[in-house]
């Protein structure tokens, strides 16, 4: 008997024995590796499609945060512009009373600009620390190993983010 040349019988039975492999194989192993591929596929997919919904999320806040600040400027412009108008009426009448009152009014709206701007400064640190632990924790979460850890995982986002909505 040689290596390089087997035997027929040894041939045979190696034939016979890998055929019946390959059918077990075929019948129970393929259908569950492929099935915990796609379902890992799916899993992947839809995580990459909750981070892009983050990250859009993260976007639209910075611009309602622009937003509130440009807001905040021309409010703060206005007021400056009023409290001109009034400071020039009131110098018209009596120059000391007049003053006085302007310093009074610019003062008090830089105290509520700033106020008004330390809010939505507030707000928005909030809301984007808020995001960033949901998206760390999404992150944290995608390390489960076991299929039924995914599953539960994958549930309970799912029900956050329709909930958060």
């Amino acid at each position: 008997m040689s290596l390089i040349t087997p035997d027929f019988g040894l041939f045979f039975w190696m034939a016979v024995v890998f055929l019946v492999v390959l059918g077990i194989l075929w019948k129970f192993g393929f259908p569950v590796i492929v099935k915990m591929v796609n379902e890992r596929k799916e899993y992947i997919d839809s995580s990459l499609q909750k981070a892009h919904e983050a990250t859009e999320k993260l976007a639209n806040i910075q611009k309602e945060g622009e937003a509130l600040l440009q807001e905040a400027r021309e409010k703060q412009a206005e007021i400056l512009k009023e409290a001109k108008a009034t400071h020039d009426s009131i110098v018209a009448k009596a120059e000391t009373d007049a003053r006085e009152r302007a310093n009074k009014l610019l003062a008090e709206a830089k105290t509520q600009i700033e106020s008004e701007k330390a809010s939505a400064i507030r707000e928005i640190r909030s809301q984007v620390a808020e995001l960033s632990v949901q998206i760390a924790e999404k992150v944290v979460r995608q390390n489960l190993s076991n299929d039924n850890a995914q599953m539960e995982l994958i549930d309970k986002l799912l029900d956050d983010v329709s909930v958060g909505k």
